[in-house]
C-alpha cells in the first residue's frame, strides 16, 4: 500500500535543465574541430557550463569569403540562439544586420567599434552589441615605429590590407597618418579578394618597399602564407599584428592576445546568459600588447634587430 502512495510521486517528470545555445560566426579560418576557440570555450566551462548538458554552440565559418556572412549570420538568427559571439569585424557588422534583438559579444572585433558604429561609446554601448574593441590611433602608431627601429633606414612602406572592411580601413589611414608624421611614404595595396594578392605582389616587386606592414583580418589571415612566402623570397622585412604569424615565419608583430580576448569574451556571454543587458556592459579594449620577433627571420633578411627591441620582446623566436 506504501508502495502505491509513493510511486505516483516517482512519477512526477522534473523540468529538463536549459541549454543554452551560443552562436559564434567566424570571418575567417576554420578551427580544427570545428568550434569556437579553445579558451572561450574552457573559460565558460570553468564558469561552470557543460556543452551538451547547459550550453551548446552553433558555429559557422566563413573561412575568409567574406560575401558569405550575411547568409551564415541569417542562419545563426534562425535558430534562435540566446547569444552571438563574432570574430571579425564584418562577422560583428553581419551579425548586427542581421539582429537587433539577440545579444552580440565581438570577441575580436577587428577594428574601433565605436568609429565604424557597431557601439555609441565605450561606456555605454547603447545596443545589442558589446565585447572586445581595438584602439587603433595609438596601437597604429606604435606598430609603426617598432618597424621604424626595427628597419631604421625604412622610408618607403607598402600597407596590404582588406579594403572593403571598413575597421580595416581605419586603421590604415592611422597608418599612413603615423608613417606621415615620420617621413615615411606609404604604398597602399588595399585587397578585397584572393585574387588581389597576385596584383599586389606584382606593385612590390615593381615598387620594391623598404618593409611592409600587413594589417589583420580574416582576408589577409586567410592568405597569410602566400604573402609570409613573398615576404621571405622578396627579403622585405614585414610588421604583422599577431605573434602566431610570427611563429610562422614573420619577422615581428605587436598585438594582444587572442588567447586573451576570447576569455573576456566569454565573460561577457556568461553575464549576457545571466540576464544582463548588452547596453549596459561597457566594452573594453586590450590592456597588454605583447611583441614577438623572430631572429630566424631577421637573420635570413640580413637584419640585426636592435638589443632595445629583444630586451623588450615578449617572445624571441631563434
Amino acid at each position: 500500500m506504501l508502495g502505491l502512495l509513493i510511486a505516483p510521486g516517482l512519477l512526477i517528470a522534473q523540468t529538463p535543465p536549459k541549454i543554452f545555445r551560443v552562436g559564434y560566426l567566424v570571418a575567417g579560418g576554420r578551427t580544427p574541430d570545428a568550434g569556437p576557440p579553445r579558451a572561450f570555450r574552457e573559460t565558460l566551462s570553468a564558469l561552470g557550463y557543460v556543452e551538451g548538458r547547459s550550453i551548446a554552440y552553433e558555429v559557422r565559418f566563413a573561412e575568409g569569403k567574406l560575401d558569405q556572412l550575411p547568409a551564415l549570420a541569417a542562419e545563426i538568427v534562425r535558430l534562435k540562439v540566446d547569444v552571438i559571439a563574432t570574430q571579425g569585424g564584418l562577422a560583428t557588422v553581419a551579425a548586427a544586420r542581421a539582429t537587433s534583438s539577440i545579444p552580440i559579444v565581438m570577441a575580436l572585433s577587428g577594428g574601433d567599434a565605436v568609429a565604424i558604429g557597431l557601439i555609441a561609446s565605450l561606456a555605454r554601448p547603447g545596443g545589442n552589441v558589446t565585447g572586445m574593441t581595438d584602439e587603433v590611433v595609438q596601437l597604429s602608431a606604435k606598430r609603426m615605429e617598432i618597424l621604424r627601429e626595427a628597419v631604421p633606414k625604412a622610408t618607403r612602406i607598402a600597407v596590404v590590407w582588406n579594403r572593403d572592411d571598413a575597421g580595416m580601413t581605419l586603421r590604415y589611414r592611422e597608418i599612413e597618418k603615423s608613417a606621415r608624421a615620420m617621413n615615411v611614404d606609404v604604398h597602399a595595396l588595399g585587397v578585397r579578394e584572393p585574387g588581389d594578392f597576385e596584383r599586389a605582389f606584382v606593385e612590390m616587386v615593381r615598387r620594391r618597399p623598404d618593409a611592409l606592414f600587413v594589417v589583420a583580418d580574416a582576408l589577409t589571415n586567410v592568405n597569410r602564407k602566400h604573402l609570409l612566402e613573398f615576404a621571405a623570397t622578396q627579403r622585405i622585412p614585414a610588421m604583422y599584428e599577431a605573434g602566431f604569424l610570427v611563429r610562422e615565419g614573420g619577422l615581428l608583430s605587436y598585438g594582444p592576445s587572442a588567447d586573451d580576448e576570447f576569455r573576456r569574451a566569454a565573460g561577457y556571454v556568461d553575464r549576457i546568459l545571466k540576464g544582463a543587458r548588452p547596453a549596459d556592459l561597457p566594452a573594453e579594449q586590450p590592456t597588454r600588447y605583447y611583441l614577438y620577433l623572430n631572429l630566424k627571420t631577421a637573420a635570413i633578411l640580413g637584419l640585426t634587430l636592435p638589443p632595445s627591441l629583444l630586451l623588450r620582446a615578449d617572445q624571441v623566436i631563434e
